[in-house]
C-alpha cells in the first residue's frame, strides 16, 4: 500500500489571499513549497499527499493546481469556492474537470456565523458538491460539531471527511470540554458516514505536549470511526508551531502501534486513497 499524507499545505503568502495567517508570525508566513516537504516525505516512505487550499479564493485553488500539475507526489488538490456566490458553480464544474481536482473546503472555523453552513443560501454548494461527485472537508471547532451533523444528515449523499478530528481543545485539560468533543464525533459517526483526518493534534495541545496527552482523543477517534474512516495527515507546515514533520509522524506512529498492520495500512494510506478516489 502506497502510504498517503492526507492532509498538507503549499502556500506564498506574496499571493495576498492568506486572510487567517499573522504576517509577523515567523514560522507561519514565508513561503513553503514542493521541494520543502520532499525530503521530510522522502524520509518516512511516504508516496503522496493530498494538497489542502489555505486561502478562500478560487484563485489559490488555480494555484494549487498549477503545483500539482508539476509535482509528481501530490496526488489530489481539495480547494475553494464561494458558497454564498451561486454562480460559483461553473467554477465548481470547471475545476471538477481537472484529474487532481477531488473536492472542497470552505473555511468554517473563520467564519464569525457559527451558524453559516445552515444558512439557505450556501445549500446549493453541498449539493452541487454531491452532485458532481466531489468530497467535502470539514473544518471547524467543537461548537460546530452539532451544525455539522445536521447538514451531513440533510446530504447523505455527500462524502464528507472531518478535517483534524474537529480540532479538540486538548491544551484545555477540561473534562467537559473532552465530553462535549467526544459525544459530538461520536454522533457524526454513528450517523452519518462520514471519515476523519487524524491530523492537527499537536497544534491543539500545549507546546510542551506529550504523545500521552493526544491519546485519550486518538483513541476515541478510532473506536468511532474505525481504521476504514480514519486517515493520517501532517497538516504541515501548521503543525510546524508545535514540532517538525518527523516528530509528528513519530507520534501518530506510537499512538497506532498497537493496531493491527491492516489498520495501519488503512490509516496510512489506504482511507485517504478510497475516499478521495484516487488513481495511484
Amino acid at each position: 500500500m502506497v502510504q498517503i499524507d492526507a492532509h498538507q499545505h503549499y502556500w506564498h503568502p506574496a499571493r495576498g489571499d492568506y486572510d487567517w495567517m499573522p504576517m509577523d508570525d515567523a514560522t507561519l508566513a514565508r513561503a513553503y513549497g514542493p521541494a520543502d516537504l520532499a525530503p521530510q516525505i522522502a524520509a518516512h516512505g511516504i508516496g503522496h499527499t493530498v494538497l489542502v487550499q489555505a486561502a478562500a479564493t478560487v484563485q489559490e485553488t488555480e494555484y494549487m493546481l498549477g503545483l500539482a500539475d508539476a509535482t509528481p507526489s501530490v496526488a489530489a488538490v481539495v480547494g475553494w469556492i464561494d458558497f454564498e456566490r451561486p454562480g460559483d458553480l461553473a467554477h465548481l464544474k470547471r475545476l471538477a474537470g481537472h484529474p487532481k481536482f477531488v473536492g472542497v473546503r470552505p473555511m468554517i472555523q473563520d467564519i464569525p456565523d457559527d451558524n453559516w453552513i445552515l444558512r439557505d443560501d450556501v445549500q446549493w454548494g453541498f449539493r452541487a458538491v454531491a452532485d458532481l461527485g466531489l468530497t467535502f472537508d470539514a473544518l471547524g471547532f467543537p461548537r460546530h460539531l452539532t451544525n455539522f451533523l445536521t447538514v451531513l444528515k440533510r446530504y447523505p449523499d455527500l462524502r464528507v471527511v472531518v478535517d483534524h478530528c474537529m480540532k479538540p481543545q486538548i491544551r484545555d485539560h477540561s473534562e467537559a470540554n473532552f465530553r462535549f468533543w467526544a459525544d459530538g464525533m461520536a454522533r457524526i459517526a454513528d450517523e452519518t458516514g462520514a471519515y476523519c483526518k487524524f491530523s492537527a493534534l499537536v497544534t491543539e495541545a500545549d507546546a510542551d505536549w506529550t504523545v500521552d496527552d493526544l491519546r485519550p482523543y486518538v483513541a476515541h477517534v478510532f473506536d468511532c470511526f474505525g481504521a476504514d474512516r480514519v486517515m493520517w495527515g501532517s497538516d504541515w507546515p501548521v503543525c510546524r508551531l508545535r514540532c517538525e514533520y518527523g516528530d509528528w509522524r513519530a507520534a501518530a506512529v506510537e499512538l497506532t502501534a498497537d493496531l493491527t498492520e491492516a489498520a495501519r495500512a488503512r490509516i496510512y494510506g489506504g482511507t485517504a486513497s478510497e475516499f478521495y478516489r484516487l488513481d495511484l
